[in-house]
C-alpha cells in the first residue's frame, strides 16, 4: 500500500458535495453525451458510456435525462455540439496540472482556463508537456468508515486491482482500466459504499510538495477549475502537508 496526496482527499469531498447539490448532473450529462458520440449508444459495447450511466444512476439522475443525453450524443436528438479539450500546464510552484473540459464554446473555455492559470502564477503548456507525469488508471474511492484495510485490500486484489492507497479519510483503489468493472462489481457485491468511481483517471506517478504562498495559490487555482462549468475533472501531482492545510483552513 502506498501513500497519496492530501489534495486527493479534499477533491473527493468536493465531488461528494457537488453530487448533493446537483452540480454533478451537468458534468455527467456532458460525459454521457460525449461517450455516446464517440463509442455509440449501447452501454454494453461502450465501457465509457456504461461507467457514465452507472455514475448518473448513483446520484439518482432521472432515466429520461440519461436517455436524452445518450440520444443527443448519437445524433437522434438535436443538441449543442460538445467538444473535449484537455489542458496541460504548471501551477504555482511548478506542480503539473491536467484539466479535462467539455464545452460548447472552445474560445471561451480556452480564454478562461488560460486566465485562471496566469492569475494564480501558473501557466499553460504545450500538448504533452505534463501528461507523461500521469498514468491512466481505474480509480475507486471509499470512505474508511465503510471498509477495513486488510479486508478491502484482499477483496480488491482478488478482483484484479493493482494497489490500495491511503488518502487520509478515504481508501483509493487503483486498477488497470480494463479491470474497472470487475473491481467495482466485487466492491458493490460486498455491500461497500463507493464515494466515486472513474473507469479512467489520470493518476500522478510522483507527488510534488508545495508550501506557503504556492500552496495557497495552488488551492485557489484548483478551486476555480473545479467550479468552472466546462471543467469535467482536474488532476494534479501536488501535495500539501497537514500543517499547510491547517494554515489554509
Amino acid at each position: 500500500m502506498s501513500g497519496h496526496s492530501k489534495w486527493a482527499t479534499i477533491k473527493h469531498k468536493k465531488a461528494a458535495t457537488d453530487a448533493k447539490r446537483g452540480k454533478v448532473f451537468t458534468r455527467l450529462i456532458k460525459e454521457i453525451q460525449i461517450a455516446a458520440r464517440s463509442g455509440g449508444g449501447d452501454p454494453d459495447g461502450n465501457p465509457r458510456l456504461r461507467t457514465a450511466i452507472t455514475a448518473a444512476k448513483a446520484v439518482s439522475m432521472p432515466a429520461d435525462n440519461i436517455k436524452k443525453a445518450v440520444m443527443r450524443g448519437t445524433g437522434e436528438l438535436e443538441g449543442g455540439q460538445i467538444d473535449e479539450i484537455m489542458f496541460e500546464g504548471y501551477g504555482p510552484g511548478g506542480a503539473a496540472v491536467l484539466v479535462m473540459t467539455a464545452t460548447d464554446n472552445r474560445n471561451r473555455t480556452v480564454s478562461e482556463i488560460r486566465h485562471a492559470f496566469g492569475k494564480q502564477g501558473g501557466n499553460l503548456g504545450e500538448q504533452g508537456s505534463v501528461a507523461w507525469m500521469f498514468e491512466r488508471r481505474s480509480q475507486i474511492v471509499i470512505d474508511k468508515e465503510h471498509a477495513e484495510e486488510d479486508a478491502l485490500m484482499t477483496l480488491a486484489l482478488e478482483a484484479g486491482a493493482e494497489d490500495l492507497k491511503d488518502s487520509g479519510d478515504t481508501w483509493e483503489i487503483l486498477s488497470d482500466p480494463s479491470n474497472h468493472d470487475a473491481v467495482l462489481e466485487a466492491i458493490k457485491k460486498a455491500g461497500i459504499e463507493v464515494v466515486s468511481a472513474e473507469a479512467v483517471a489520470m493518476v500522478p506517478k510522483n507527488l510534488m510538495q508545495v508550501e506557503g504562498k504556492h500552496a495557497a495559490a495552488m488551492m485557489r487555482l484548483t478551486d476555480f477549475l473545479e467550479e468552472h462549468e466546462d471543467v469535467q475533472n482536474v488532476y494534479s501531482n501536488f501535495d500539501i502537508s497537514e500543517e499547510e492545510l491547517a494554515k489554509l483552513a
